[in-house]
């Protein structure tokens, strides 16, 4: 008995030691999560998040996760913005600081990572992150921080609710429009592909809940009917089966399913359902979330060796910016890939940013917010170099940047408006964009 005492005293004042020790030491401690273009420790300042003279800039986008095929080149194009900035002179006259956190698709994971980003990295503006849960859950530390939180693919249409009650203070900006006109653009899309009986398969979070919301309301409008109104089909993507989900969705015979999911759950539903036989003759009907040649090759193939999601087809914001041909051009030149999702969407929320802080002269969340909206609206002259725009406001310029996104006019929410790419998977597991829509 005394023995086993002794030894649990022991652990005990070994780990408050090795706790002290991590926390003393914890501003000069590397970390594998964090990438800096500079060295430099991070200063302390009072008042607001950031430093004045110096732009210390953090993402938070989900390299591993639910997300993270989607997530990974969304970071690609902010360090390519990084290094456009810095090999242009930096802002402020001095690099760029950057700070890369990894938010694993998960919003406890978010708040713990924009909490370092706050507290240790000293950050003035944050480009993430993708996932709506994730950024509700880092906006409770950015916020009260005064820190400018710009996703480049937080979706739902909660932010602009809570934007309008005054809940972000400015600080809140995005992108991508939100999911009321992309939720709008997919019940035309359904609609005109002659659909009438609709079900609604959502992931149980913000985008999901949000989307499905405005997707009925949308489809109802034009004259449709969701069958499983009364009683929708919401899925947790924590769980490790999803037959109830799938029969739920696809068990009443609807012409559609508009399926909003996350890759590797909702891979995992739609599998369910082509199992228990209820996908055939049912348009699969999906939406950015799952835009990703990995979604199809995760569900599958039918037994006669054909893609189980083939001829699904989908919207995603699209691009339409004045630059969006010359960004694609050395975006492949820079990483060898092509655009993916809301990869020009996070390059234009991080060089907003960049011009947004030489123009207030001010690279403090408040001097970023200051200028955010000025920068990114007319009137001024119309720019879409990022290199160009900060020379431009440096000189005391009025500017207007148009974005490879596209124009990126924000509005008195943060929001943007946009137009929609109408995609299908190929019978080989290709993605073709094959129109486009507006809401």
């Amino acid at each position: 008995m005394t023995k086993r005492f002794f030894s649990t005293l022991c652990l005990a004042l070994l780990a408050t030691v090795t706790t002290i020790w991590i926390v003393a030491c914890q501003p000069n401690a590397p970390t594998t999560s964090t990438s800096s273009t500079s060295s430099s420790q991070a200063p302390t300042t009072t008042g607001s998040g950031g430093v004045k003279d110096s732009l210390r800039l953090g993402a938070l986008l989900p390299i591993t996760g639910d997300l993270s095929s989607i997530g990974a080149p969304m970071i690609k194009s902010i360090d390519f913005l990084v290094d456009t900035v810095n090999n242009c002179g930096g802002v402020l006259g001095k690099p760029i600081t950057y700070i890369k956190e990894d938010d694993r698709t998960d919003p406890p994971a978010g708040a713990e990572a924009m909490t370092k980003l706050v507290k240790v990295d000293n950050v003035g503006a944050v480009v993430g992150s993708f996932a709506s849960s994730v950024s509700t859950a880092s906006l409770a530390i950015s916020v009260p921080n005064k820190v400018v939180q710009i996703s480049p693919g937080s979706t739902s249409p909660v932010f602009t609710e809570r934007a309008k009650k005054g809940e972000f203070k400015g600080y809140w900006y995005r992108t991508a429009p939100p999911d009321t006109y992309q939720a709008l653009a997919l019940a035309n899309l359904a609609y005109k592909k002659g659909a009438r009986k609709v079900a609604t398969l959502v992931i149980n979070n913000d985008y999901g809940v949000g989307f499905e919301k405005s997707f009925v309301e949308a489809f109802e409008k034009l004259g449709g009917t969701i069958v499983n109104k009364n009683k929708p089909t919401r899925y947790d993507p924590k769980a490790t089966t999803f037959e109830a989900e799938a029969k739920g969705a696809f068990g009443s015979k609807p012409d559609a399913v508009a399926a909003i999911l996350y890759p590797d759950s909702g891979g995992a539903v739609i599998k369910a359902a082509f199992e228990q036989g209820l996908t055939k003759d049912v348009q699969i009907l999906l939406t950015d979330g799952v835009k990703t040649e990995d979604f199809p090759k995760l569900i599958g193939n039918t037994p006669d060796g054909k893609l189980i999601l083939a001829g699904a087809i989908g919207t995603v914001p699209g691009a339409d910016g004045k630059s969006l041909e010359a960004f694609t051009k050395a975006f492949k030149e820079k990483t060898g890939q092509e655009l993916g999702a809301f990869v020009p969407h996070s390059y234009d929320a991080a060089a907003l940013v960049a011009i947004a802080a030489e123009a207030a002269k001010d690279a403090t969340g408040d001097g970023i917010k200051s200028k955010l909206r000025e920068v990114a609206n007319a009137p001024g002259q119309e720019v879409s170099d990022v290199c160009e725009a900060i020379k431009l406001v440096k000189a005391g310029k009025d500017i207007d940047y148009q974005g490879a996104s596209g124009n990126v006019d924000l509005d008195e929410y943060g929001d943007v408006k946009g137009s929609y790419d109408v995609w299908e998977v190929q019978p080989d597991g290709k993605i073709k964009v094959t129109d486009r829509v507006s809401p």
